[in-house]
Parts: structure tokens; C-alpha cells; sequence
């Protein structure tokens, strides 16, 4: 689809990111928001559109988790909205030999599963049909372990008087896309608490018997937080309804970055960074280290999740990064009940500041323009060796001219 995306020509010269004069412009990005194909804040599409025009957002990265299903209407509404879309994807991996060693690497609760974006893949996708087969595999067995959770709640809750009980099928075809998730299962326990019961006093009483004896902590107008206790309780270890994850379930990291570059797009290395208590997973604790290895593994994109961070930590960590070639974005993720803001800050709602914002617009630049030359079966990013500053300079140069031709048209 060629077509998709207006017709630019390369500039002469790249000069700085934002030109002067008329160009003289900062296009704010969020290049990494989960949409209902997979699970997400948004009540659906278009929601997260709206909300990009009122905050004055002109790119959106959609990056779902084992799925592009959602790409179609993700590129229809992206064009009549004038916001720039960036067509990603997630993927859970694991690492047998970091997890046989207790390594973390960015998930700070499970030795050696790694997440891992593609970035920029083609629109419309296109991949091997061995990729496709991956992926529906994995689409499978994630919703395959969500059905026998649902099958143990139902066993659990039959011993408590709520009267409270699930169809899976029926829950996927009311509250998911085709990719069912745990926290699906926590907003239907929600919601049928919420339509049983009326009054607030009874709602606690039945949470209460569904935890155990443990009353809620959370507000029961704060329905995030509610359905992160329904998920603690439940489902996650320990709980009634928790379904360990079969080796099935993952791809190896080295098979996570085929499938990625073999559908076009851009192996992309999501950063976990500090804590809330300033701790860092092992494998992030070195950041030369950590370089180094994504290097070996043909990772030469990272993302990040500001609000997440302290300011002063991502900053360091940004410029470090940023100084040894690698490209850097940011995201928001949306993937909880918890509806906040597009525009991204870092934690305590503190503003990233320009120098931020320029390398996330330089970074999301450079996938524009690795979109725009594969659409046009021509080559873009190099995923094959670690790209020259001079390639990335050029990628960026021209991803700015196709990103502001776009919202402009």
C-alpha cells in the first residue's frame, strides 16, 4: 500500500532534526500503546485518536502483544486523524539459560523471560507463513491458559455464596478481540460483582469472600486498582486460578528477532530501568554490559516507559544509550484498566524536557521512514549490522519530512 502514505522526497540536506522557519516543530510521540486487540485502557480505537488530538500528539505507535489484527483500523483512523502511525508488535521470550541462572532481564518478577517490539513492521503485513504459524501458536496457547483459569475460578467461586460463575467463550466474545488475557478475567469478575450486587456494602462483602477474608484495599470507584487486586488474588501465584505458562507459550529471544525482521520490522528492546525503590533487574544493572549484549543479539533499538522512571535515572541512562548508537523511543503501554494521559512524563508526573522529546521524536522518525521505504519494497533500517550514525541520520532527516507531509496532507 504505497499509497498509504503520502508521496516525499528525500531532502537534499538533514541539517537538525527541527528546521527552522515554518518547520520550526516538535511533533510529540507516544510510540507504544496496547489497543483492545490485545488488552488496554481504551474502550476501543478510536478512543485513543480523540484523546492524541486533544493532547496535540501527532504519532501513535500501536504494539499489541502477538497480534496485528488490530493495524487495519489502527491505519484508517491514524489517516483521518492526521496523527502519524506506527505499526509495532510485542512479544514475551524466554532465555532458558538466564531463567536456569535466576537472571532478570526485564520482567522484574520472572528469571529470564524477556519482552521484546518489533517496530515498523509492514502495512499491510506480510510475513513467512512459518511466522504466521508462530504466532498463531502463541495467540493459542496464550488463550488456552486463560480458558483453564477461567475453568479453575469457576471451581473456586463455587464454594463461595456469590452465585458468580463464567462462561470463557462468552467472556472472549464480550470483553476481548481474539486474544483473551488474564485481565480480562479480572474486569469480568469486576463487573459481575458490580451487577449482582448494587450496594457498596454488599460489593465489599462478596470481594472479601472471593479474597479469602481479605477485605479490598482499593476504592471501589477505582476500578485499575480493584482489578489489580482481583488479578493478585486470583490469578497470579498462588491463587485459586493461577495456570503456570507452558515452555509452549514462548518463543527463544533469537526466534522472537527472526519473526520480527522477517515481518519487516525492527527488533526493539523494551527497558525495564529503576524501580520505584531505585533497583534494577541484573541484567540492566550494567549498562555496558547490557549494550554489548543487545548488540550480539541484533537488538539495536531500545524503548522506554517514562513514567515509570525518575527523571534524573532515564535521563543518564537515555544519554548513554544514545551516545553509543542506539536508537531510543518512548511509550506509555495503556495495558491496565488505568486510563492516563497520552502525553508521556516520567514518574510523579514530572515533564521529560526537550533533550527527551527530541531523541523520541528522532526515534520514532527513523521507523517512519523504515515504514515509508518498505512499503515501497526498498531498505530501510539495517537490522542485519549496527547502523552508522550517518545511516540514522538520513533515516531520521527523511522520517521527518514523511511524518510532517502526513500530518499535513
Amino acid at each position: 500500500m504505497t499509497d498509504y502514505y503520502p508521496e516525499t522526497v528525500k531532502p537534499e540536506s538533514q541539517g537538525s532534526l527541527i528546521n527552522t522557519g515554518d518547520r520550526e516543530f516538535l511533533p510529540k510521540v507516544n510510540g507504544h500503546i496496547h489497543t483492545p486487540y490485545s488488552f488496554s485502557a481504551f474502550e476501543d480505537m478510536e478512543q485513543p485518536f480523540k484523546m492524541a488530538r486533544e493532547e496535540g500528539l501527532s504519532i501513535l505507535g500501536i504494539n499489541d502483544f502477538y497480534t496485528t489484527d488490530g493495524y487495519a483500523e489502527f491505519a484508517s483512523l491514524a489517516k483521518a486523524s492526521k496523527v502519524f502511525p506506527l505499526f509495532n508488535i510485542e512479544f514475551m521470550s524466554l532465555q532458558k539459560d538466564a531463567q536456569n541462572s535466576g537472571v532478570r532481564i526485564n520482567d522484574p518478577q520472572n528469571p529470564g523471560r524477556v519482552y521484546l517490539s518489533g517496530k515498523g513492521l509492514r502495512y499491510p503485513v506480510s510475513m513467512s507463513t512459518s511466522s504466521l504459524e508462530s504466532i498463531r501458536t502463541l495467540q493459542a496457547e496464550s488463550n488456552r491458559q486463560t480458558y483453564t483459569m477461567v475453568g479453575l475460578l469457576n471451581r473456586f467461586l463455587e464454594k463461595t455464596s456469590t452465585g458468580i460463575r463464567f462462561d470463557a467463550a462468552e467472556l472472549q466474545r464480550r470483553l476481548a478481540r481474539n486474544l483473551f488475557r488474564e485481565r480480562h478475567i479480572a474486569a469480568a469478575v469486576r463487573i459481575a460483582v458490580f451487577e449482582k450486587f448494587s450496594a457498596d456494602e454488599m460489593r465489599i462483602a462478596a470481594l472479601t469472600e472471593i479474597f479469602s477474608g481479605k477485605a479490598p484495599k482499593s476504592d471501589l470507584t477505582n476500578f485499575a486498582a480493584l482489578e489489580n487486586e482481583i488479578r493478585n488474588n486470583l490469578l497470579k501465584s498462588g491463587g485459586p486460578a493461577f495456570v503456570p505458562e507452558d515452555d509452549k507459550a514462548f518463543l527463544s529471544l533469537d526466534e522472537v528477532v527472526s519473526l520480527i525482521v522477517d515481518a519487516g520490522g525492527i527488533p526493539c528492546y523494551p527497558v525495564l530501568l529503576d524501580d520505584p525503590q531505585g533497583r534494577f533487574t541484573e541484567f540492566e544493572a550494567d549498562y555496558q554490559s547490557m549494550a554489548d549484549t543487545l548488540k550480539s543479539k541484533g537488538i539495536y533499538m531500545i524503548e522506554l516507559i517514562p513514567g515509570r522512571n525518575e527523571r534524573s535515572v532515564l535521563l543518564d541512562f537515555v544519554r548513554f544509550f544514545d551516545q553509543q548508537g542506539f536508537v531510543v523511543t518512548f511509550g506509555s503501554e495503556h495495558n491496565t484498566p488505568q486510563l492516563d494521559p497520552l502525553t508521556l512524563t516520567c514518574r510523579g508526573n514530572t515533564e521529560m524536557g526537550e533533550e527527551l522529546e527530541r531523541i523520541n521524536f528522532r526515534g520514532a522518525a527513523i521507523i517512519a521512514a523504515h515504514q515509508y521505504l518498505t512499503a515501497r519494497g526498498l531498505s530501510g533500517f539495517p537490522t542485519d549490522q549496527f547502523p552508522s550514525s550517518a545511516i540514522l541520520e538520513d533515516l531520521a532527516g527523511w522520517g521527518k519530512e514523511i511524518v510532517l507531509n502526513f500530518i499535513r496532507e
